[in-house]
């Protein structure tokens, strides 16, 4: 299928490569969002040497990966297979069969690749610095999902300081690019559908890949998370198996409590029992960087300023769904229970899809920000807020608030419903709002995101700011 996104990251490669030097990239980002991907599409019209690293089990040893290195090596240049016992070996076999031409080399999973021998960095370092310097039109890529490996032997290295020339962390396809894609597949059901199968996948390329065109969303997902084999059903399992390894424990348990809702790291450390001694902030680190939780700063509406206390959201759609919706059901879904059910028809359906859209969206604000007709450059902070109950303070909880330089707060309320809203929406809001504490001489404008539809009723009330369908959002 065509290739769809990664504009501005094609744009950067491109850009590059007419610069007649040798080039440095590394491209990371969570497992299935289309690293790999990205290269070919960039190495079209080049030389293209892909290598990957041979996935982590206890067996697999260093000399296994080099021989999976040999192996690719062969197919590439139409050789007889051969042994490398030593990384400068194989990198300098590599090297005598470069030419003048335009080459895109990728060490994919490269975290695979030399984890377990201490002088691949070292020895790669030499190979780039002596040999690959001698080559202007050599692009040489680094790509991985454990993001952390990179940043520590490669990033925040001091074998490669100052030689990485750009660095690229891909996230979920926005939501136009994701329409895109479903089209491209053949999937021709309707936006409610569209939006549906989006909040359990994201902007997962290949999760979308997986979309059956001749079945219904509901099929589709009953397919993928609701069957025993179904690919999103064990899909959590490689997830966790390949970022940490046996050190998974620990961030199940982490996803887990932000499963619940955002915590601050106090809080977090607190569920977890986890001594303060202990490093639980680079555990976090970890599955920030990996993409699955995001990071801000709690701030103050009176001064617009940032708070000290960080709060961290799960933010990847597949995983709180994993967790919310199919893990509680794992024994149903090992014995086939779910094969003869609408989806639609289980309990809380339609409130968990609620929550999964409203995650997307918030990873799609950019488009929401257009729609609101609200410059970046005037945005103070925006996010979901939580106002906590005090002595003189009620609490309550807005699902995106937009704070500006001219004392505006944008009060965002996220419905996904089948059916279409009444009135009742705007009691909603209002007591929300009536409970919320604002500093004095700000304004408050209510905002309703919606997929369902609204009635001619509300419209006519003029009490919404702005009433945003989910729909238009697909179109960009």
């Amino acid at each position: 299928m065509k290739f769809i996104g990664r504009k501005e990251e094609l744009k950067k490669l491109q850009d590059l490569s007419q610069s007649q030097r040798p080039i440095l990239a590394v491209i990371m980002g969570r497992r299935r969002i289309g690293k790999s991907r990205l290269v070919e599409e960039f190495s079209k019209g080049k030389i293209f040497l892909p290598f990957s690293g041979l996935a982590p089990t206890p067996t697999i040893s260093d000399q296994d990966q080099r021989d999976a290195f040999a192996r690719k090596f062969a197919e590439h240049f139409n050789l007889p297979p051969l042994t490398f016992l030593d990384w400068s070996d194989a990198f300098a076999h590599l090297s005598n069969h470069l030419t003048d031409k335009p080459t895109v080399i990728l060490f994919d999973e490269m975290s695979w690749m030399g984890a377990k021998d201490h002088t691949f960095i070292p020895k790669l370092k030499v190979w780039w610095d002596l040999t690959l310097q001698k080559y202007p039109n050599v692009f040489l890529i680094f790509c991985g999902s454990v993001s952390t490996w990179i940043e520590e032997n490669v990033l925040n290295s001091t074998a490669f300081f100052g030689r990485v020339t750009l660095q690229i962390n891909l996230e979920d396809l926005t939501l136009p690019e994701c329409n895109e894609f479903l089209k491209e597949v053949g999937f021709k059901g309707s936006v409610h559908e569209i939006i549906t199968i989006l909040s359990v996948t994201g902007g997962i390329p290949w999760y979308l890949e997986q979309i059956n065109p001749h079945k219904t969303a509901d099929l589709n997902l009953k397919d993928l998370c609701f069957n025993k084999n179904g690919l999103l059903v064990n899909e959590i399992d490689k997830v966790f198996h390949d970022l940490f390894s046996d050190r998974g424990t620990i961030y199940k348990e982490i996803v887990h409590i932000l499963s619940k809702g955002m915590r601050d790291r106090e809080q977090i450390r607190a569920e977890l029992n986890y001594a303060k001694s202990g490093s639980l902030s680079g555990h976090l680190k970890v599955l920030i960087t990996s993409g699955f939780v995001s990071q801000h700063y709690d701030w103050s509406l009176k001064t617009g300023k940032l708070g000290k206390k960080s709060l961290y959201r799960l933010s990847d759609n597949y995983l709180r769904f994993y967790i919310k919706y199919i893990e509680p059901n794992i024994p149903k879904i090992n014995t086939n229970s779910y094969r003869e059910l609408s989806l639609s028809q289980l309990p809380g359906w339609e409130s968990m899809i609620g929550f999964q859209v409203e995650n997307m969206i918030l990873k799609n604000r950019q488009l929401l920000l257009k729609a609101l007709d609200i410059p970046q450059s005037d945005i103070v902070a925006d996010n979901p807020y939580i106002q906590r109950a005090l002595a003189r303070q009620k609490g309550c909880q807005i699902d995106y608030l937009i704070q500006t330089h001219m004392k505006n707060l944008f009060v965002c309320e996220f419905k996904f419903k089948r059916r279409e809203l009444g009135l009742e929406i705007i009691d909603q809001v209002k007591d929300k709002i009536k409970r919320f504490s604002r500093p004095r001489g700000y304004g408050v404008a209510p905002v309703l995101i919606h997929i369902g539809g609204v009635t001619s009723s509300v419209y006519d009330d003029h009490y919404f700011y702005r009433i945003v369908d989910i729909a238009d959002l697909l179109d960009g």
